[in-house]
């Protein structure tokens, strides 16, 4: 499979990478099939986060023997420096690594998880320490809001940005547009995410894919 520079992080990275939220609630012995299945395929940026439950703790092992040949990617939704930091030694230890490609700040939502970020005692002293001593090597953000998301920018100059990008958004509205020109102007690389959904799920809608946070095109 090709691979692209996320931008100036310097990492070759597939067009298609791999969402570990999947393992959860999963078994063992289907995380290292499906991680094994995905690495022989080509795939080699991987993505996983504390919230999704169990996922951490199944896709370690299951990454381990792979780990030198893909990037590893991980989140923190603590706001402060202390549980930030608690919630990056924890993740690093459930993922059997002694460091993540990319480390981000998930959901930035509103503008108090900014300022909590950023004031003293918040998330981004845990953030530099960890990249001064070689914990990180690129640091990032998820957000759902342009708003939200390009404030982060002007904040901090961000490696990486994670954001939705998919058509039922960008269609005749140009949702998205301004993220993407701020991260093309800085040189970071831009994280594409529910490339694939339709829709929202309705309230009284099945969720046949439940690990899914909206209705996939294919659902």
């Amino acid at each position: 499979m090709r691979t692209f520079k996320l931008g100036r992080t310097g990492l070759e990275v597939t067009p298609v990478v791999y969402g570990a939220i999947i393992h959860m609630n999963e078994t063992q012995e289907a995380a290292n099939a499906l991680v094994a299945t995905a690495v022989d395929r080509g795939i080699n940026y991987f993505d996983v986060a504390p919230s999704y439950k169990d996922a951490e703790v199944l896709l370690g092992p299951a990454l381990e023997p792979y780990r030198s040949k893909v990037h590893l990617a991980c989140k923190t939704g603590e706001r402060t420096a202390e549980g930030s930091r608690r919630e990056l030694l924890t993740s690093l230890k459930n993922l059997r690594t002694d460091h993540f490609d990319v480390y981000q700040f998930h959901a930035l939502t509103t503008e108090q998880d900014l300022e909590t970020v950023f004031a003293p005692g918040g998330a981004m002293e845990t953030f530099l320490w960890a990249k001064k001593e070689g914990l990180i090597r690129n640091i990032g953000f998820s957000a759902h809001s342009e708003k939200i998301a390009l404030q982060a920018m002007d904040l901090y100059d961000f490696d990486t940005v994670l954001f939705p990008m998919y058509w039922a958004m960008g269609l005749n509205t140009g949702w998205g547009d301004q993220v993407a020109e701020r991260v093309r102007q800085s040189g970071a690389g831009l994280l594409a995410m529910k490339t694939l959904i339709l829709r929202s799920w309705l309230p009284d809608e099945e969720k046949t894919y439940p690990k899914s946070w909206c209705k996939p095109i294919a659902g």
